[in-house]
């Protein structure tokens, strides 16, 4: 008897699961127990607490949907953003190397300048030399006079009056500290 009633229940089962399978169906959505929003209260109307509980879950299920869907605005936005800031570091980045490019032609333009100034120093008179540094600003003579060459250098401060030449002095030696 066992046996028979075994095999009824197995028929039982396999028969709706086989003409599932003929009909080109899916087992899992066959066997699946799926609860749609439309059927969800189907035969629990009279029972509030199951009204309630539908509507608050059908209610959080509204708001899990909207707050993803302004997750996926905001990855937007952040995606957008961070695009526009890749594209500003790489102009800044441009113009940046674009600086100190010229940064670096001013700069050797102005040493090719100082180097000539020296060069015509160099060539003038001690006395002649230390006449227009005298009217020149301390910290720009001091300047020049470090970079003629030494003994041009010690004539041209020889020739400045005792005071001026302190100065000069002065302002060479705080060039050379600032420098180290």
């Amino acid at each position: 008897m066992r046996r028979s009633m075994l095999s009824a229940l197995t028929l039982a089962f396999a028969l709706p699961a086989a003409a599932a399978v003929w009909q080109g169906g899916d087992l899992g959505r066959f066997f699946a127990a799926r609860a749609e929003s439309g059927n969800l209260l189907e035969g629990c109307t009279d029972v509030p607490e199951a009204v309630a509980l539908a509507t608050e879950l059908r209610d959080r299920a509204l708001r899990i949907e909207r707050y993803l869907e302004a997750l996926d605005v905001r990855k937007a936005e952040l995606a957008a953003a961070e695009a526009a800031l890749k594209a500003r570091a790489a102009e800044l980045r441009q113009q940046k190397s674009g600086l100190q490019t010229r940064r670096d032609t001013a700069s050797s333009e102005v040493r090719a300048d100082i180097d000539r100034l020296v060069a015509v120093y160099d060539q003038m008179k001690p006395a002649e030399a230390a006449a227009v540094l005298t009217n020149l600003p301390p910290d720009f003579a001091a300047e020049i006079l470090m970079r003629v060459q030494p003994e041009t250098g010690a004539r041209i401060i020889a020739s400045v009056e005792p005071r001026q030449a302190a100065l000069l002095t002065a302002q060479m030696g705080a060039r050379s500290v600032q420098n180290d």
